[in-house]
């Protein structure tokens, strides 16, 4: 019979992915066949899975725990917000409609139907269904219909390990409110507690944990201690946490806009000791540097508008003259052309927005969105490079004439101007390919890019996550849960 085990948080970022994929890759090394699964998740960076659409990357981090392809089915619902009360709606990896948060409300009971659908499809093919909640159980004003906290417990009869984050203070707190805050039958559903990114010695903890147990009458299935040098894909939060840097780098800047999406593109040049990325918020000037990087977008033609108020075009186009180079992924690309058009009205009201003008093509946002997984090579050095497109954009033009890369599947993408100095291209996850890494730092200006595996990096932090499960966690009462034991 196959297992459904859940982990829910007390609040966002209390460590709910980290848990389900440090519990993955330690039932993998046991033999077990266990899938991940988050019945909803509200994110801007998103991964294209091998059935052709789009899930939360946290799941297709999960899903390389588990030796798995990313499949739409491991996160049937998927919300990526394009304003501050709107949302476009996901389901099984294809976008459906864009609703603002009470109409959303109203559509969660087709929403749960496509979460109900895949979990049983799951059920059937893998023999343990590691679950990912979101946010915490006890948002009183998100309880009504509730999907993907406890109303997809209660719906599936699955136990429920709750994590806390004791680096946030106030951990017993956390805990025991959520706790009370549930229904008795939702509290039942509470097998015990995990404690995250404990720093210090675990005796001075220990009386609280004992309390704790007394006070609630479950039991603490163990405290994760805090990891140094720890890498994990984001969901939403951009993480700004640099890796030490040589002597000789590359200075990279990327401006944050409102809607900037897939900033986990980024992440390689983080940990890269050659380069010192800075990301640059509302109110901030664009520093000196060698490149400047125009991110993805959930709402082009807003966030064109907003990096306009900043100032940012004036300092792109200085950056210019004083010969720095300027690379746009995606929402960014389309920034560079000649105009960008939302004639359906997808990311906002139906217009359309001049760009920068420094390639010449023209953009339309179209109803149907454009997923695929991609190889190819970059015109920079012929790199091989590997990536992945998420866009509803379709540039045209005779910019993308000179194209910035070419795919293995014949197409051509993106464009790189005349003097070199411009490069767009819808490719997520380039800089993830240590080759067209390496040939992108070197175009921007590094001369000896040491070569950094970066594949590599999210293997090992992940065996890592494995290891603390092993060596601090109640590994017989996980084992019980999952259904391991008789």
């Amino acid at each position: 019979m196959s297992v459904t085990l859940m982990v829910q948080g007390t609040t966002s970022d209390a460590g709910k992915s980290t848990l389900v994929t440090g519990l993955c890759r330690w039932l993998k090394r046991q033999g077990v066949n266990v899938v991940p699964f988050k019945p909803q998740n509200m994110a801007l960076n998103s991964a294209v899975t091998s059935d052709g659409g789009e899930i939360g990357r946290a799941q297709a981090v999960q899903a390389q725990a588990a030796g798995l392809a990313p499949h739409t089915d491991m996160n049937p619902v998927l919300l990526k917000p394009n304003s501050d009360t709107g949302a476009q709606v996901i389901i099984h990896g294809r976008a459906q409609c864009t609703l603002n948060a009470v109409a959303y409300h109203d559509y969660k009971k087709v929403a749960m139907q496509a979460v109900l659908a895949s979990h049983q499809r799951l059920r059937e093919a893998y023999p343990v269904v590691m679950v990912e909640g979101a946010g915490s159980p006890a948002e009183i004003n998100l309880r009504a219909g509730d999907i993907a906290n406890m109303g997809f417990a209660e719906a599936v009869d699955c136990p429920v390990i709750l994590i806390a984050d004791i680096n946030k203070g106030g951990v017993f707190a956390h805990l025991v409110g959520t706790l009370e805050l549930l229904s008795p039958s939702e509290q039942a559903r509470i097998k015990g507690f995990v404690i995250n990114r404990f720093r210090g010695d675990i005796a001075l903890l220990q009386p609280g944990l004992d309390w704790l147990e007394q006070r609630t009458g479950k039991p603490v299935l163990g405290v994760l201690p805090y990891l140094m040098d720890f890498h994990l894909e984001a969901e939403d939060a951009i993480d700004t946490r640099q890796a030490a840097k040589a002597d000789e780098v590359i200075r990279v800047v990327v401006p944050v806009l409102p809607r900037i999406s897939n900033h986990t593109d980024f992440d390689p040049l983080r940990l890269h000791p050659q380069v010192e990325l800075t990301f640059v918020g509302p109110g901030q000037a664009i520093p000196p540097a060698d490149l400047i990087i125009l991110p993805g977008s959930k709402s082009v033609r807003a966030d064109l508008a907003f990096l306009r108020s900043q100032g940012w075009e004036a300092a792109i186009h200085k950056h210019l003259r004083y010969g720095g180079k300027l690379l746009g992924i995606c929402g960014g690309l389309q920034m560079l052309g000649n105009t960008i058009a939302d004639p359906h009205g997808l990311e906002g009201a139906a217009g359309d927005s001049p760009g920068f003008g420094l390639l010449a093509f023209d953009t339309v946002l179209e109803q149907e969105k454009q997923l695929r997984q991609v190889q190819g090579t970059l015109s920079l050095e012929g790199a091989a490079v590997s990536g992945y497109e998420i866009h509803a954009g379709v540039s045209t033009g005779p910019a993308l004439d000179n194209a910035a890369v070419h795919l293995d599947d014949g197409r051509c993408d993106g464009a790189l101007s005349a003097d070199g100095q411009v490069l767009g291209t819808y490719l997520h996850g380039l800089f993830e390919s240590s080759e067209a890494c390496g040939a992108l730092l070197r175009w921007a200006g590094l001369r000896d890019v040491q070569t950094v595996d970066y594949h590599a990096l999210r293997e090992r932090d992940i065996e890592r996550l494995a290891d603390l499960v092993d060596r601090h966690l109640d590994t017989q009462a996980l084992k019980h849960l999952c259904g391991l034991t008789l």
